[in-house]
């Protein structure tokens, strides 16, 4: 498989997951079908394992039931996944600009990164961030 392709089918797996788990709020689903037995958390807030994420992104919708995911940007390079959205936790709020970062191999989710920065309601530029 060439590498245009491979990068196409991991973007596929990542954007799948993300509308599964995120959007129509079904993180068990998204888990059991797209990630790897072994999943690497690098958020140093959430455990490591296929398992948990159910339980992390339900206790997430439990709290803030109008949460909503805003996608900007997909990027894919090699076995990495770049997701740029906004995210609020309420439907007036500016909300949170999110970058995850997932690495895919065999056609699963085996890694996650994540940075998390609060939109402000003022800044120094009007260049924004998204």
């Amino acid at each position: 498989m060439n590498t245009d392709q491979q990068e196409a089918d991991a973007k596929r797996v990542v954007l799948d997951f993300f509308d599964l788990a995120f959007v129509r709020r079904e993180p068990a689903r998204a888990a059991e079908r797209f990630l790897g037995a072994a999943y690497t958390q690098h958020n140093p807030t959430a455990p490591d394992g296929p398992a948990a994420f159910p339980d992390l992104i339900g206790g997430l919708f439990a709290q803030a039931p109008d949460a909503s995911f805003h996608l900007k940007r997909a990027i894919a390079e090699d076995d990495l996944v770049v997701l740029h959205y906004n995210l609020k936790f309420f439907s007036d709020d500016l909300g949170q600009a999110v970058v995850d970062i997932f690495r895919v191999q065999d056609g699963r989710i085996v890694g996650h990164w994540d940075v998390m920065q609060p939109v402000p309601a003022e800044s120094a530029n009007s260049n924004g961030m998204f």
